[in-house]
């Protein structure tokens, strides 16, 4: 229950994001944009997202998930419907800022979700199946986005979008709270959640994380691959329009695969580290293998541009999403396995922040490449390399996965 209620909580989060995506060719016709302006839309939410990742996951630390994911859901689905009053550059980045604003709370409060209500050795799993709404959202938004926008106009694909919030968080705020308070868990259940080694509660300062090797470990593999999921999110629609001819009626068949795949990709990479746990390997050895082989899975995205089938192109991209989506559910369960469960939120909003700064980076590289030569070339080297990266940086920063001792606290 818990799981399904992150899952589609996700999926809301990714509909909203990527409808822009979607309509990039409709509203640069409608409205006259550049692949610059494209560019500072996709600048401008990154440049919101990362601001509100850093508050947004203190304030889950010291409001608890149950409340903070409520507001932070109202606040991104009002966000998302105020694009369909948007009638210029300006209005639509004032828009796309306050969604980024909105949205930055989302993987704070699911990952502290999961470390209330997930053993240790369960994290990486759990993970996997809400991060899954990545991709369902992706699945869904070229499902019913383009039918909304040829029937009844793209303003309003923004408004019933944003408006599927509501429904959720009727069902969020009947069904969460965190395990001592849920009447629905049981003493044996509640014990079994419980059984790592008990933390001190109490808030945790941000300078207290940030000197820790373990928590820039975390920082800096997001920074290096959170942004090749938002080059995915809001260029490939673009690219198998442009290089593969497709319209607008044409694109969600090819996206639907893509993140199909993807899906997998989520539940199966969180499942190779916890069944290697279970199978007698260290957790240090489990998660480094898992986000091995899931770099290892990206590397053909380099030469996705020179790739003349469609379908061909369709099942490299759904391999590379796939890939990223079990390295990202593993990347993120490495906070819970490093960082007592009250620094959690803390430390994921860190991270978030920097991938969001490296999502505003390459908003700006893709959208100044675009302009200049036409050509994806670059980009898709950038995507296929960085993960390899990630990996040498993430082992090097975390060579055993040490938990961190903060103040008089026990190790895990």
């Amino acid at each position: 229950m818990i799981c399904a209620l992150l899952l589609f909580g996700t999926t809301k989060n990714y509909m909203d994001r990527q409808v822009l995506g979607i309509l990039k060719m409709t509203l640069q016709h409608d409205l006259g944009w550049n692949e610059i302006d494209y560019s500072n839309l996709v600048f401008a939410f990154q440049a919101a997202y990362a601001l509100a990742l850093v508050a947004v996951g203190r304030a889950v630390d010291r409001l608890g998930t149950r409340k903070a994911y409520a507001v932070i859901m109202v606040f991104w689905s009002l966000a998302s419907m105020a694009h369909a009053v948007a009638h210029s550059l300006t209005e639509f980045i004032l828009a796309r800022t306050a969604l980024g604003l909105g949205e930055g709370g989302v993987f704070p409060a699911s990952i502290k979700a999961v470390a209330e209500w997930f053993p240790r050795r369960e994290r990486a799993l759990a993970t996997g199946l809400f991060n899954a709404g990545t991709s369902l959202g992706a699945i869904v938004t070229p499902l019913i986005v383009p039918w909304i926008t040829i029937h009844l106009g793209w303003r309003a694909a923004f408004l019933i979008a944003g408006g599927l919030g509501f429904v959720w968080l009727i069902f969020w705020l009947a069904l969460y709270r965190r395990p001592e308070e849920h009447p629905r868990c049981s003493q044996a259940e509640l014990d079994y959640i419980r059984q790592d080694p008990p933390e001190e509660p109490g808030h945790i300062a941000w300078l207290s994380i940030v000197t820790h090797r373990q928590a820039w470990a975390f920082i800096l593999g997001k920074f290096l691959t959170d942004p090749i999921w938002w080059f995915y999110l809001f260029w490939v629609p673009d690219f198998l329009q442009r290089d593969h001819g497709l319209n607008l009626m044409q694109i969600p068949l090819p996206l639907v695969v893509i993140y199909l795949i993807s899906d997998a990709g989520s539940v199966s990479g969180g499942w190779i580290s916890s069944h290697l746990i279970k199978a007698g390997a260290t957790v240090n050895v489990a998660r480094k293998t898992a986000l091995a082989i899931c770099a290892v899975c990206v590397l053909p995205m380099i030469l996705v541009y020179r790739v003349e089938s469609l379908w061909t192109a369709v099942l490299l991209i759904g391999l590379a999403t796939a890939a990223h989506q079990g390295f990202s559910a593993n990347l993120f369960t490495l906070t819970s396995d490093m960082f007592p469960k009250r620094a959690v939120g803390s430390v994921v909003g860190i991270g978030g922040m920097a991938g969001a700064i490296g999502g505003m980076l390459i908003a700006k590289i893709v959208g100044y490449l675009l302009q200049w030569t036409g050509s994806y070339r670059v980009p898709f080297f950038i995507a296929g390399t960085s993960y390899l990266v990630a990996v040498a940086v993430i082992h090097l920063l975390a060579p055993r996965l040490d938990p961190v001792r903060i103040g008089n606290e026990a190790p895990a």
